[in-house]
């Protein structure tokens, strides 16, 4: 890596075009930073070889240099000009943002010039002798890695579909005609493109109404919730812990870091090494979770099991789990860097308790998809094990297959390099042909044995159990994004978007006609909650001084389930004529009651978590979150 540091009066630039075929992605087109180290780089193909060795050595000598001059602004600045011999684009990219990253951890203020554009630029140069210095990087030798690691570069996966009837086609020869969003999945899967380019459907959706935005005083893949938003991921957690609790899940809560040295969890971190985020706490140095796994297995390892205690079954709703992704790959509420991940592990004897369990867990997700919203047509499944897994499992598996009823991909290897033997994952494919993992389960061979879990089995010998890691929905926020995402293509086929009334934060909306109704309204609302005092019916007002067709418009515009007109002849009848945003909803030729509304809404959702309205009754007294 070649380096080129200015202590700067300031450094100021203007993107103009690009530079490569795929930039990154950028909103901002001109910054300015004052009093600055100015660091221009060039990454260069010898990096590689040892990245983390480069970054390491490069935060070395930018704040030595930083020091040395008093400064705590940084401006990094890719300059492909100072070598000959550049780094691909994509591992240069990263390298820069591991730099900014460490950077950022030792408390300078850092900014970071988008890659991959040409820029016009202005530089002050300070003009002392150590305004103007020169660094040249190179790796000493190639990074150690662990026998794992290597193998899993030689890997080489086979892709297949594999049909309801067992068979068995590779990805390039089956015919995908009727399974159009099977082959976008496929081909992305594949191809494992995840950088993401133009901005997802669902994110114009989630600011629109007032359920998320970016956070831009945090770091980049963290989500600010606004009540909307709260709410709906609220009852998501509610519904999915407790259907993981009927189905025998003991909740239990652990620490969300952990120590960066302690003996088991220090292989897992060898295997991701730039995905987490490391702190510093009494000379210690720790890490923030990525998963549930760790607490439960020390759990568990602590814990005395018994054969008749299995499958043993340990539970936690993850707020939060951390992982610092790429940039590029950042994008609304699909992937995040904080998310909230429902997490249950499965202590099982043997492999055969392992594939019954796997069986009943593999229904429990596809019911829990199911009944959030997101339909067996929503999804397209991916199953990865071995050849020889394959082989001698072939019924089990196909049984899987005819469970979903159609078609799945199947990622095998020749060899067994991870810690599972087999996984499956229930995939949504959003408008932009993106594919994310939603539901998933895996056959983990290896962590009992590392984090020296036993089990007394029934001749009291100690044995180690296999253990399953099942999310039964995934990530809490995906489930929101894949939601918005499904009804974005609704809207493009000229169809009425709606949140599952279950989930819908304003169940119904009275709109009088004059201020006189107003108290009328509240009447009713009152009755709505007053048949039964368990089962709630979310209703508000909208008491502005507004004309009635605007109230109605904006509650469309706000994909509000159920519209109640309050005037005269509602008020004489006590009756009215509803208007149900989706057919399924009701009949709109039909008169109702507030006793046969109640009924109507609150048999759609008795079997879901029940909650009060989380705004104000009244829209006059609504705050607005978004401008």
């Amino acid at each position: 890596m070649k380096l080129l540091l200015i202590h700067s009066d300031y450094i100021e630039y203007e993107v103009k075009t690009k530079a490569i075929k795929t930039p990154e992605d950028t909103t901002k087109k001109h910054d300015r930073f004052e009093e600055a180290l100015t660091v221009f780089t060039a990454v260069e193909k010898i990096d590689e070889k040892g990245p983390s060795q480069v970054v390491k050595q490069a935060v070395e000598e930018i704040t030595k240099t930083a020091d040395q001059l008093k400064v705590r602004n940084i401006m990094l600045y890719p300059y492909a000009h100072l070598s000959s011999d550049l780094a691909s684009p994509k591992k240069a990219q990263e390298i820069l943002v591991e730099i900014e990253y460490e950077l950022s951890q030792k408390n300078y203020n850092v900014k970071r010039s988008p890659f991959g554009w040409y820029k016009a630029f202005k530089i002050s140069c300070k003009g002392h002798p150590l305004s103007e210095l020169s660094r040249e990087i190179i790796p000493g030798k190639i990074e150690e890695e662990n026998e794992s690691l290597k193998k899993e570069r030689k890997l080489s996966s086979y892709w297949y579909i594999l049909t309801q009837d067992g068979t068995l086609q590779d990805i390039d020869k089956f015919n995908f005609k009727d399974y159009n969003n099977l082959k976008k999945f496929s081909f992305y899967e594949k191809e494992k493109s995840r950088a993401v380019k133009g901005e997802p459907a669902h994110v114009t959706l989630m600011k629109k109404l007032e359920i998320a935005d970016y956070e831009p005083a945090s770091d980049a893949g963290n989500m600010r919730f606004y009540p909307k938003g709260r709410f709906i991921k609220k009852l998501l957690e509610q519904y999915v812990t407790r259907r993981v609790v009927d189905y025998g899940g003991l909740e239990v809560e652990t620490p969300i870091m952990y120590d960066m040295d302690h003996p088991t969890l220090s292989k897992y971190l060898h295997r991701f090494p730039a995905r987490q985020y490391q702190i510093e706490s009494d000379k210690r140095n720790f890490f923030l979770r990525f998963a549930a796994c760790f607490g439960q297995f020390l759990m568990a390892h602590d814990a005395t099991i018994s054969y008749k205690d299995l499958p043993l079954k340990i539970y936690e709703m993850t707020r939060y789990s951390f992982r610092r992704e790429q940039s590029g790959e950042l994008v609304g509420l699909r992937r995040l860097r904080a998310f909230t991940m429902p997490d249950v592990h499965a202590l099982v004897s043997d492999m055969n308790m392992a594939m019954d369990e796997f069986k009943v867990r593999f229904d429990l997700s596809l019911s829990v998809l199911q009944n959030i919203g997101i339909d067996n047509s929503d999804i397209e499944m991916a199953l990865r094990t071995t050849k020889d897994f394959y082989k001698e499992n072939k019924n089990f598996i196909v049984d899987l297959v005819k469970k979903l009823g159609k078609p799945i991909l199947v990622e095998m290897w020749d060899k067994r390099i991870f810690y599972f033997i087999l996984k499956f994952e229930f995939n949504f494919v959003d408008m932009s042909d993106k594919a994310s993992a939603l539901s998933t389960d895996q056959i983990d061979i290896e962590n009992g044995e590392r984090y020296d879990i036993k089990f007394t089995d029934k001749n009291g010998t100690q044995k180690y159990p296999l253990i399953l890691h099942c999310s039964p929905s995934g990530a809490i926020e995906r489930v929101m994004y894949a939601l918005l995402e499904k009804e974005a293509k609704k809207m493009s086929k000229g169809e009425k978007p709606m949140i599952p009334l279950w989930l819908s934060p304003t169940q119904v909306r009275f709109i009088p006609v004059g201020d006189e109704f107003v108290k009328d309204c509240k009447k009713y609302v009152d009755e709505l909650n007053d048949v039964s005092k368990y089962l709630y019916v979310r209703a508000d007002i909208d008491d502005r001084e507004e004309s009635v067709s605007k109230k109605i418009r904006e509650a469309e515009q706000e994909w509000i389930p159920i519209i109640l007109v309050m005037g005269e002849k509602e008020k004489e009848k006590k009756k009215f004529n509803p208007r149900f945003r989706i057919k399924e909803l009701g009949d709109e030729n039909k008169e109702y009651s507030i006793k046969e509304l109640h009924n109507l809404i609150t048999e759609k959702t008795k079997c879901y978590p029940q909650e009060p309205i989380p705004m104000q009754l009244y829209l006059s007294k609504k705050p607005k979150f978004k401008g």
